[in-house]
């Protein structure tokens, strides 16, 4: 599956097959889109790559790492500012924002997070 940013400075192939497609909710995913809910789906590390002009993304550290929580680092394009990938959050995995794929179609988020953060006005998935 490919993908990438707005403006395609920033550019991705996954060749793995997508993970755990889900709706966030937590304050850093809807600081970060300026939304309820950031849709991300994951892909082994393995089989993904940056294709871009402009390699990998910008990351940005929201989560320093603690005893019970990982550093996540979300990447963004330092030209467009479109937010296209998560990583930290499962070892082994990059994350991407579904609507920063080119087809995401057949992808349906399946689960929340972070549902005690949710607006009360949008329904929740379960």
């Amino acid at each position: 599956m490919n993908g990438g940013c707005v403006c395609g400075n920033i550019r991705f192939c996954a060749t793995g097959s997508p993970d755990f497609p889900h709706l966030c909710s937590c304050p850093h995913c809807q600081r970060l889109s300026g939304a309820p809910v950031m849709a991300w789906v994951d892909f082994p590390e393995e089989g993904f790559g940056w294709t871009g002009p402009g390699g990998e993304p910008r990351w940005f550290q929201t989560y320093p790492a603690t005893e019970t929580h990982p550093a996540i680092e979300r990447g963004f394009c330092p030209d467009c500012g479109a937010s296209v990938a998560s990583r930290g959050d499962v070892p082994g995995n990059v994350g991407v924002t579904i609507f920063a794929l080119d087809d995401h179609s057949e992808l349906v988020p399946e689960h929340q997070s972070f549902k005690d953060n949710a607006v009360p006005w949008m329904a929740q998935l379960g």
